[in-house]
């Protein structure tokens, strides 16, 4: 949605560290229009102590990645460097699977909150792409697109998903120039 009288009307509303919601406030992320801002991989961690500090009632909406889906919101996932390491498969794992640290949960904490592989690769890509105003350069691979990308020891569409946060990048590629590992 272009807003109007906006220095970039590109741009969409975002609610950073969308990850504790009331759930009468779920649908209206998609009614306005709202990116949803979150790093699934904090609750990695955090499900340790979650229910002690928010109670399990008000846990039960932490990180509602297929709510928020689900009711229309824009998902952007970032891992919020230095918090958490940056990278990305860390939160398309934690957000298909919502393993925890402690292994508690084995079917995952909150299991009916996982969203598919597709779409937690498009709130780190696509969709990170078109929040910040920028689906004209970068967010997907298409003709007239900075060619950024990544080559995967593996096909994270197809593995297991416990084994995608552990997937390592074999080379990156910038504006279509490989940068890692380095060429010689």
């Amino acid at each position: 949605k272009v807003r109007e009288g906006s220095p970039n009307p590109h741009l969409h509303h975002r609610i950073e560290h969308a990850q504790h919601i009331h759930p009468d406030d779920l649908p209206r992320f998609g009614q306005l229009n709202l990116v949803a801002s979150m790093q699934p991989y904090h609750f990695y961690g955090e499900t340790r102590f979650a229910e002690e500090r928010l109670g399990k009632e008000r846990c039960r909406w932490a990180y509602p990645c297929r709510s928020l889906a689900d009711a229309g919101a824009m998902l952007v996932f970032s891992s919020d460097w230095p918090v958490v390491p940056m990278n990305p498969l860390f939160e398309i794992g934690a957000a298909v699977t919502r393993a925890s640290a402690d292994g508690r949960f084995p079917d995952g904490w909150i299991p009916e909150e996982k969203i598919t592989v597709p779409e937690a690769v498009a709130a780190c890509t696509r969709n990170a792409a078109i929040s910040a105003g920028q689906e004209g350069r970068w967010g997907r691979i298409a003709p007239g697109l900075d060619a950024d990308f990544v080559i995967l020891e593996r096909d994270i569409y197809e593995c297991d998903p416990e084994e995608i946060a552990s997937t390592e990048v074999r080379a990156t590629y910038l504006r279509g120039r490989q940068v890692y590992p380095e060429e010689g």
